[in-house]
C-alpha cells in the first residue's frame, strides 16, 4: 500500500512549514491523491512490461499476458512459459529476460517482496538485483507499494522539473542537485515527491 492522504498530507505540512514554495504551491494546487499499487511480484512485473513503451502498448501487453498468466500469477507459470508464448504477447527478448530474472529470484527465494529490508538503501540494492530493475523502477516500487514515507527519486524528470518549478529555480536541477536540494525535508520526502509530480503540469500554478 502506498501513502494513504493522511500520510501525504501530514508530510507535506511538516515540508511547507520549512519550504515556502511548496507551502505557496499547496495554497494553489491542494494535496495530490495517493498513488498506490499493491505489493509484491505482479507489480514489479508490470513495471517491466511497461518499460520503454508507450502506455497504450504497455495496457496492449500487460492485458495479454494477463489472459496468459492471470491477475495473481505464480512465478513457476512464467518460469514454465516459452518464448513464442510470451512473444505473443508482444513481450520481446530482452523484455522476457528481465521477467524470467525476476520469478528466478522469487521462486528461489532470494526475492521476498515481502519481507525487504526496512533499510530503504538495502530494499533498493535488493531490488535492483532483478535484471532490468534500476534504482528508479525500486523507488517507485518502495514509495507506491510500500508506502515507504522517504523515498526520494531524484532521477525522475517530472521530479526534477516540478522541483524547479516550486522552488522557481531557473533550471531543471540534476540528480545530484534535486538529491541534495531535498535533504532538509527528511523523513518526508515520499510525500513531496508524489507533490513534484501534481504540480508538474498543474494549471493552477
Amino acid at each position: 500500500m502506498g501513502l494513504s492522504a493522511a500520510a501525504i498530507k501530514q508530510g507535506l505540512d511538516a515540508v511547507a512549514a520549512r519550504e515556502p514554495g511548496i507551502a505557496r504551491a499547496l495554497e494553489l494546487a491542494g494535496y495530490p491523491e495517493p498513488r498506490i499499487r499493491d505489493r509484491g511480484h505482479v507489480t514489479m512485473m508490470r513495471t517491466i512490461v511497461g518499460q520503454q513503451v508507450s502506455v497504450a502498448a504497455a495496457a496492449s501487453m500487460w492485458n495479454k499476458f494477463e489472459a496468459f498468466a492471470g491477475p495473481h500469477f505464480a512465478p513457476d507459470h512464467v518460469l514454465g512459459a516459452d518464448f513464442d508464448t510470451l512473444r505473443a504477447c508482444g513481450l520481446s527478448r530482452q523484455k522476457q529476460g528481465y521477467m524470467r530474472s525476476l520469478c528466478e529470484l522469487v521462486a528461489g527465494g532470494t526475492l521476498d517482496f515481502d519481507g525487504l529490508p526496512q533499510d530503504d538503501e538495502e530494499a533498493i540494492a535488493r531490488l535492483t538485483q532483478i535484471k532490468g530493475i534500476g534504482r528508479w523502477s525500486a523507488e517507485i516500487y518502495l514509495l507506491f507499494a510500500e508506502g515507504r514515507p522517504d523515498i526520494w527519486p531524484a532521477g525522475d524528470l517530472a521530479v526534477q522539473a516540478g522541483l524547479a518549478k516550486l522552488l522557481n529555480l531557473p533550471e531543471r536541477p540534476s540528480e545530484k542537485a534535486t538529491r541534495e536540494l531535498a535533504e532538509a525535508w527528511r523523513p518526508h520526502r515520499g510525500a513531496t515527491a508524489i507533490f513534484t509530480w501534481h504540480c508538474y503540469n498543474n494549471p493552477a500554478l
